[in-house]
């Protein structure tokens, strides 16, 4: 069954284009001042002291671009008196050699599931305080103990999507139904009339790789199957020849605006794309056939963060209801908090590319973490480049 998103005559989100667009800053609104009303200058408030509501300094949040409404850290500013420094990043990596290296201290990460379970394994993240975070019980039981963190101790649901190919109605007829065959494999893509792209992402366009392959994610990584992981890379670099671009930042608009009919890329990007354009005629998101990859983005605080009250505060903020609501309403990925559905747009909730029918749940997976062959996997994707 190809997932297709349906045509939204009424609704559009106010921004936001993909997971990873070019990085940017929003500063906090001018004439704000700090609240300290937990911990002082000198030493950071320990998580297990802080109390509902309070904060102990101004919030460096390190989030990926276009992800959250400006008016929610507006809003967020004047409930609280704390500035909130919103820079951004370009991948998980690029976060995480921040946080690893200290070369900028944040309170407030946006990890990929993957990546929570790298950073609470190297000690890079600190334990949460639920009794100060009373929202975050609105977030679905689906997502309360994942793999990832499967004591649910590090990190809280903040959206989730999946990881499929955009395309024309075109090229969607022409092959019957969505598979990475269009990516993968050459005498299929040569059906394709323009040029195709793969998002610059190794463990995205490695799982991809495998997926065509008829590989399950789990069973390669959690076995260390190196050779399945090295047969991956060899299909990438077969694949790079005909590809026009490896892209993580515009792919939605790159097919919308036809330097593209066949886009490797997140959800919420192609439909944003989609919306903005009124293209659900001409342009589709799909899950192919041989499956996908189901990921979601979570709120966590690095262990050397500053201000861990206000990073409680803005995580409680976050996961109010209709807050919540306002993030999916303002970049079209899947809520994980289940009291803000009564607040999100019909549209958004009825439409299958955005939240998929239980059978195309059933052939996405999860990125496994890495481990040992995290390099590797990186590796593939330099090799296929070069």
């Amino acid at each position: 069954m190809t997932t297709v998103t349906r045509r939204i005559p009424s609704w559009r989100p106010h921004s936001g284009r993909s997971r990873l667009l070019l990085a940017a800053a929003i500063v906090g609104a001018a004439g704000l001042l700090a609240a300290a009303c937990g911990g002082d200058d000198d030493e950071a408030a320990s998580a297990a002291d802080c109390e509902p509501g309070e904060t102990d300094g101004d919030l460096s949040f390190y989030n990926w671009a276009e992800y959250i409404d400006p008016e929610l850290l507006t809003s967020f500013e004047a409930e609280t008196g704390v500035n909130v420094e919103y820079t951004t990043y370009e991948s998980n990596e690029e976060m995480l050699s921040k946080v690893e290296s200290g070369a900028a201290i944040f309170d407030l990460v946006v990890p990929s599931d993957y990546m929570v379970d790298t950073m609470r394994r190297e000690g890079l993240l600190q334990e949460l305080n639920f009794d100060a975070m009373p929202n975050a019980a609105n977030i679905d039981p689906a997502f309360a103990n994942p793999p990832f963190d499967p004591e649910h101790k590090y990190h809280v649901a903040y959206q989730w999507g999946t990881t499929g190919i955009g395309m024309t109605y075109e090229v969607l007829d022409m092959l019957g139904e969505s598979t990475w065959a269009v990516i993968f494999d050459p005498d299929t893509a040569a059906l394709v009339p323009g040029s195709i792209s793969l998002l610059d992402d190794a463990p995205e366009t490695v799982s991809a790789a495998l997926k065509y392959l008829g590989y399950r994610l789990e069973d390669v990584i959690n076995n260390g199957n190196e050779d399945a992981i090295r047969e991956a890379g060899e299909l990438l670099r077969a694949t790079n020849e005909r590809l026009l671009k490896y892209d993580s930042v515009t792919f939605g608009d790159d097919l919308i605006n036809g330097e593209v009919d066949v886009a490797h890329g997140w959800s919420g990007g192609f439909a944003t794309s989609i919306a903005e354009t009124d293209s659900y005629e001409t342009h589709v998101y799909t899950i192919p056939k041989e499956g996908g990859v189901l990921w979601v983005d979570t709120m966590a605080i690095p262990h050397n963060a500053d201000n861990v009250c206000s990073a409680h505060a803005m995580i409680n903020f976050l996961t109010d209801a209709e807050n919540g609501a306002a993030l999916t309403n303002y970049n079209y990925y899947g809520s994980p908090n289940s009291a803000s559905t009564p607040y999100i747009a019909s549209e958004i909730l009825d439409d299958p590319g955005i939240y998929p029918p239980p059978e195309v749940n059933a052939r996405l997976e999860f990125i496994p973490h890495a481990g040992d062959m995290a390099l590797l996997i990186q590796d593939q994707l330099t090799n296929a480049k070069s």
